[in-house]
């Protein structure tokens, strides 16, 4: 039967302690992407993207049809992750994304719903939390080992860190370590060590948006709805108007538009799939 770790902290740390923690936590995440978006300018290019898309639309989205592709998009990118052409990787960041979702969520209900034990925590719950962070562990090692492009295709060594990993491993340790505090319970000092580099991990994860890849979480879902509207009006993403590739003034320009892009085009052969990308 599950039961709720943070019960074992009452002795040293009160239900109001860490309630403000979450709290601090969720602030530091708001803080960090909005410093982001202001130090990469990402709202700016959005919306600037946007203006020049609109000056060169064909025609005009309606709110339905924006309404439709948001749903597409929350569809397809955000809750299936359907831009990953590989499906170990799709797996792999599913894994990850759902497993987070499900730690950080029973996370704050154990916390503020049920804070002591007389308001004991539904089993269901608990499960849940390990289930979450079992989830991140299994996505998240099989990433880092496995399918990391500069360790799968390039040959680096598992163990060669840059700023870009922060995210990933701040996350990975915070959720296996937060399994080992509640595996070890009853530990003594060594359960306490693991519990300090667990919140240690977390507060690294969550303070730490401005220089991981955690805000682009964020604003991953507005680019990928706007690249669906910039198709729908036609404005090609500012690029130039080459008409309809079916006209016959356009394949009598492009002689070679029949042939490489018709129904049938030749085959050309496997290309880069000719050899899996494993050079170890």
């Amino acid at each position: 039967m599950f039961t709720n770790p943070f019960y074992d902290l009452l002795g040293f740390l009160t239900p109001a302690v860490m309630q403000t923690y979450v709290v601090l936590m969720v602030l530091a995440v708001v803080a960090g992407v909005i410093v982001d978006v202001i130090h990469k300018k990402s709202a700016q290019y959005f919306f600037e993207n946007a203006q020049k898309a609109q000056k060169s639309a064909r025609r005009t989205v309606s709110g339905g049809e924006k309404v439709s592709l948001a749903v597409s998009t929350l569809a397809n990118e955000v809750l299936t992750s359907s831009e990953f052409a590989n499906p170990q990787r799709r797996l792999s960041h599913l894994l990850t994304m759902y497993g987070f979702v499900i730690f950080v969520v029973t996370t704050a209900i154990m916390i503020f719903g049920y804070p002591t034990p007389e308001a004991a925590a539904p089993g269901g719950i608990v499960a849940l939390w390990h289930l979450g962070a079992l989830m991140v562990c299994v996505g998240g090692y099989w990433f880092w080992f496995f399918i990391r492009c500069d360790v799968n295709s390039e040959g680096n060594p598992w163990y060669k860190l840059v700023r870009a990993d922060l995210f990933i491993l701040s996350l990975l340790i915070t959720t296996t370590f937060a399994l080992i505090w509640s595996v070890t319970r009853g530990a003594g000092a060594l359960n306490i060590l693991f519990f300090v580099i667990f919140i240690a991990a977390s507060t690294t994860l969550f303070c730490t948006v401005l220089w991981s890849k955690f805000a682009h979480m964020f604003f991953k879902p507005a680019a990928a709805f706007q690249k669906k509207v910039i198709m729908a009006d036609g404005s090609q993403e500012n690029l130039p108007d080459l008409g309809e590739l079916a006209d016959p003034e356009i394949q009598a320009r492009y002689p070679d538009i029949p042939t490489y892009m018709g129904e049938k085009p030749p085959y050309m052969g496997l290309g880069i799939k000719r050899e899996s990308p494993n050079h170890y």
